[in-house]
This record gives C-alpha cells, sequence and structure tokens, in this order.
C-alpha cells in the first residue's frame, strides 16, 4: 500500500485528485467545528456517548457533538437514497423507467434524491433540536421557541446540502466515493479522541493497581484489534472467478479470461444503509419526547430502534443483512451482465448465454452475498454485544461498523488509486512507452 502511495504521487493526473481529495476533507473538517447560532453545544457534553449521538457523529465525523453546521452529516442523503432505490423496484413507474434509461435517467434520479435529502434533513434537524432541548438535563437552544427551530433547521439543512454536494465534487473529481470518503474521514479524525476516552475510562484505575495488568490488557486489545483488521481486509478482497470464453478468437490465453465476482459484493454500503436507517427514526421521535415519552407507543418505538435494546439490535442485524442482498444486486444487475456477455461474444461455459446466464448469475449471487451479509452482521453484531454483556460505553457498540468503513472504504480507494496508475501506462491494448510523468 504504501508503495501504491509512493509511486501515484509521482503522477501529476493522480497526484491532483488526492490533493483535491484532502483539500475538500480539510474543509469539512473545519465545517464541523463552526457552531450553529444559538446554540449551547456544550450542553451535548453529557450525552455524547449515547447511542443516536454516536450514530449521527459517524455520518458527521463528530459534528454534532460540536452542534455545527454539519451536524447532521451526510445521514439525510443516504436515507433518501435508501428510499428513492426502493421505490425503483416496481413500485413507482416512473422510477423505473429512469433506471433503465442509463446516464439521463440517472441525473433525474439524482435530483430526486436531492430533493428528497431537504426534506429529510429539515424533518432530522428541527426534530433532533427539539428532543435535545426537552431532555430535563440539557439546555441546548438558549432562546426555544418555533422561528428558532426553523432558522437552526434551515442552516443544518444547508449543511447536509454543502456537505453532499462536497461529496460529489470528491466523487467527479477526487478519489473514491465522496460520501464514502467524507464519513472515512469524521472515523478517523476521532480516532484519537476515542482511544483517550478509553483510556481514561478502562485503564487509569487498573493502571494503578498493578501496571502489568494493564499492559496485558491494553496488549489484548491490540492484538484483538489487529485480528479484526486483517479478517475484514481479507474478506473485503476475496472473489469468486467465473471463467469467461470468447466465441471469436481473442489475443492472450483464453484460460485467463475471467470474471470477478466480490465476495462481499455489497461492501460496506449495507453497514451505512442500516446505521442511517436506524438514526433516522429516532430522530423523528426524539421531538415527541417531551409530551408523549409515557406513552406506549413512544417506548415500544424507542425500545424498536435503539442500540442498546435485544430488539434494536436485532432488527440492526436484519437491515444489514436485508441491505447486503439488496445492494449486491443494484452493483451488479444479471440482466445487464448477460446482455453485455452477449454483445461481447463471450459465455460462461456450461451455461447457455441469455437467460440461464442471468439465472446462473443470479444464484451465484444469492450465495456470495449469503456469506457477505453474515460477514458484516457478525463485524457490526459482536461490539454491540459486547457493550450490553460488559455495560461498556454505549460508543463501543458502533466500533465494528466504524471499522467495516474504515477498512472498506480504505481498500476502495487503493484499489482505484492502482487502476488509474495501470490506465496511465495503457492505450487501449497496446502499452504506452512513454514514462509517467
Amino acid at each position: 500500500m504504501l508503495s501504491t502511495m509512493k509511486n501515484a504521487f509521482k503522477v501529476k493526473d493522480i497526484r491532483n485528485k488526492i490533493f483535491f481529495t484532502l483539500f475538500v476533507l480539510v474543509v469539512f473538517r473545519i465545517g464541523s467545528y463552526i457552531t450553529v447560532p444559538g446554540v449551547n453545544a456544550k450542553a451535548l457534553q453529557s450525552v455524547a456517548s449515547s447511542g443516536l449521538v454516536s450514530i449521527l457523529n459517524m455520518f458527521s465525523g463528530g459534528g454534532l457533538t460540536n452542534y455545527s453546521i454539519f451536524a447532521m452529516g451526510v445521514s439525510p442523503y443516504i436515507t433518501a437514497q435508501i428510499v428513492i432505490q426502493l421505490l425503483q423496484m416496481d413500485i413507482v413507474p416512473r422510477y423505473v423507467e429512469w433506471s433503465k434509461q442509463g446516464e439521463v435517467g440517472r441525473r433525474k434520479l439524482n435530483q430526486h434524491t436531492r430533493y428528497l435529502t431537504i426534506i429529510l434533513a429539515f424533518v432530522q434537524s428541527v426534530g433532533i433540536t427539539a428532543g435535545f432541548n426537552t431532555l430535563s438535563s440539557l439546555n441546548l437552544v438558549n432562546n426555544p421557541g418555533p422561528k428558532t427551530y426553523i432558522m437552526i433547521g434551515i442552516i443544518l439543512t444547508g449543511g447536509t446540502m454543502l456537505t453532499t454536494w462536497m461529496g460529489d465534487m470528491i466523487t467527479d473529481h477526487g478519489l473514491g466515493n465522496g460520501v464514502s470518503m467524507i464519513i472515512f474521514a469524521g472515523i478517523i479524525a476521532r480516532i484519537p479522541t476515542g482511544i483517550y476516552q478509553m483510556y481514561t475510562t478502562y485503564f487509569v484505575d487498573v493502571s494503578k493497581s498493578s501496571w502489568w495488568k494493564s499492559g496485558l490488557f491494553s496488549l489484548a486489545i491490540l492484538i484483538l484489534v489487529l485480528v479484526i483488521v486483517v479478517f475484514v481486509t481479507w474478506v473485503n478482497q476475496a472473489d469468486r472467478k467465473i471463467p469467461i470464453q470468447y466465441t471469436r478468437r481473442v489475443s492472450g490465453d483464453p484460460d485467463s479470461s475471467y470474471l470477478p465476482l466480490k465476495v462481499n459484493v455489497a461492501g460496506v454500503i449495507p453497514v451505512i444503509f442500516a446505521s442511517s436507517f436506524i438514526a433516522t427514526p429516532q430522530t423523528i421521535l426524539m421531538a415527541f419526547s417531551n409530551n408523549h415519552s409515557e406513552d406506549t407507543w413512544y417506548q415500544v418505538l424507542s425500545n424498536i430502534f435503539s442500540m442498546q435494546t435485544t430488539g434494536g439490535i436485532t432488527l440492526y442485524t436484519i437491515l444489514i443483512i436485508l441491505f447486503t442482498f439488496f445492494y449486491a444486486f443494484v452493483q451488479v444487475n444479471p440482466e445487464k451482465l448477460s446482455e453485455n456477455l452477449q454483445k461481447q461474444g463471450s459465455y460462461i461455459p456450461g451455461v447457455w448465454p441469455g437467460h440461464e446466464t442471468q439465472v446462473y448469475v443470479s444464484n451465484l449471487l444469492m450465495r456470495l452475498s449469503t456469506v457477505g451479509a453474515l460477514f458484516l452482521g457478525f463485524v457490526a453484531l459482536i461490539p454491540l454485544v459486547a457493550q450490553n454483556v460488559w455495560n461498556l460505553d454505549e460508543s463501543i457498540g458502533l466500533g465494528g461498523t466504524s471499522l467495516l468503513i474504515v477498512v472498506g472504504v480504505a481498500i476502495q480507494t487503493i484499489q482505484q488509486i492502482e487502476g488509474l496508475m495501470m490506465k496511465r501506462h495503457y492505450v487501449g491494448f497496446i502499452q504506452d512507452p512513454r514514462p509517467a510523468e
């Protein structure tokens, strides 16, 4: 990885993409410290490790604890993406038609996704502001009232749209998926603070009684983290190679032609989707906490969408599994893949072209997604279970989710850099003899 990054800086185009991505991320990090006017951000310190705050902090890079203009992060945009993609499954005919129109249809769907993002961001912003302010121990808003809530909602909605725009700029002119890179940068930026909090919470008392117990405990934690990182990296890079043969003779060894499909086809997107899907109802429920906290319906919904209850953890795991299967078929469309193979004059040995190939790829995706869903669910679930069993800090429960996102985005970014470098040295099918800039 280090050699790849070193060689990437030698290529002007890739170097510019790296610097552009870093510049946008720095702007995002600066914005996460600009507090919204009329808000006492210090009031949130007492609930900074709660489930909802931890989830929203993950999407905003710590912007919620500062109650910054980027406090909502990209969470509303991700929720809007989920809704629009679900509506494309033969629910809204217009969306189904647009999904088949290529680039033109994609632009129309993106436009509607942004419209929905504005609505969700405003509702979530007002809901979470009113909800936190009604808590007896907090005085978040200095002058609570409809005008103040609307003003804060507009500011936070604007921050969400600006964050989304910055993510699009990274996707178009930088490296990696912009939204994933913003979440990745926020998680990385919070690692030093998380390590310090863990040390002061769990290690200080141990070190006072016995330094060697503290050392062994620290070593065990380090080894466990390294093992998990290696395991996550290994699964994310594992793939299933489908042999491909051509009806026309092609250059090179025909036996070496294959179609690689990742074991975890959906990547980290299902984890991001599930986290955002859980956070949205919690945010809306906070607006009703003052007047309906004792109502049965409120308590039932709060338990269902809480990451600290068995029902909430179960729902979170089920959502990860469902989104894994759903997004795998979004990433690899068996029907389009079958059509492309036919157009290229290629086929899978032992499988008839056309419908039979579509069925074969669909069945293969189901098997791969089963493994991918179990993997994602296991890594995301273990910290949540450990949090409840040993009464650990609530923010630790999302450690598995954060780890999956960090490792997945890092691998995808390195692979994109390697692809750009390989493309740099080839023109068509002929190797470019010119040296890299």
